[in-house]
């Protein structure tokens, strides 16, 4: 995919977007108040942890005792949702005290949830995380509209990245191709079909969990 060809994605925005509910289904049984899913897989952590086609991005202590990994889509409603409502208190009680270090892995479920990536990529490993934040606070003024690139583009721009840089980004073939490697090797290697999907030292676990549910996974592993 290139640039140029993002543009149509304008006449699918709102088809392609009525479909996203479907790989984020793994999250509507908490909207309804319904148990959330049990662990399914076990990944090796020296597996889940091999060097991808691009460097992971963590937050927390390097040596921390629990590790994290959440697959998310830039499009996925529910993963937006965890984002702004567990990340916080998640970040702040086990990210920042060093007890568990996080890594966010692209899995892009749509080529305009690539094109977020992409772009929060380019930003830099420093300001990657910012973008991403960005993205999910801002996610219905830019992946629900009519012209999501133009509102894509509007919002990163806020954020410092020019109108050039921006179809500079889009325009990377590389880059594109990396982000969806990241998302094949997932589905692949690790059955990664939803999001989001979490693997807390290599056990899985789906779906826009609250807090209370993280703190059952996590205190056993930090006693």
């Amino acid at each position: 995919m290139t640039f140029a060809s993002l543009p149509r994605l304008r006449s699918r925005a709102r088809r392609r977007f009525l479909g996203l509910a479907a790989p984020c289904l793994v999250g509507l049984g908490l909207a309804f108040g319904l148990a959330p899913a049990q662990a399914q897989t076990v990944v090796p952590l020296d597996q889940l942890m091999a060097p991808g086609p691009l460097p992971d991005v963590v937050q927390g202590s390097a040596s921390a005792p629990v590790t994290i990994v959440e697959y998310a889509s830039m499009t996925c409603s529910h993963c937006a949702a965890f984002h702004e409502e567990t990340w916080p208190a998640l970040k702040a009680k086990y990210v920042d005290s060093g007890k568990v270090k996080f890594i966010l892995r692209e899995y892009p479920l749509d080529p305009l949830a690539t094109a977020g990536f992409m772009l929060a990529r380019c930003a830099g490993p420093d300001r990657r995380t910012a973008i991403v934040d960005l993205l999910y606070t801002q996610q219905k003024d830019w992946a629900f509209v009519p012209k999501p690139i133009e509102a894509l583009a509007g919002l990163v721009k806020q954020a410092g990245i020019s109108q050039g840089d921006f179809e500079a980004c889009l325009k990377n073939q590389e880059l594109y191709d990396q982000v969806n490697k990241i998302h094949d090797r997932a589905a692949e290697q690790f059955k990664v079909n939803a999001t989001p999907t979490f693997f807390v030292n290599g056990r899985e676990v789906n779906g826009e969990l609250p807090i209370g549910e993280f703190d059952k996974i996590l205190e056993p592993l930090l006693k």
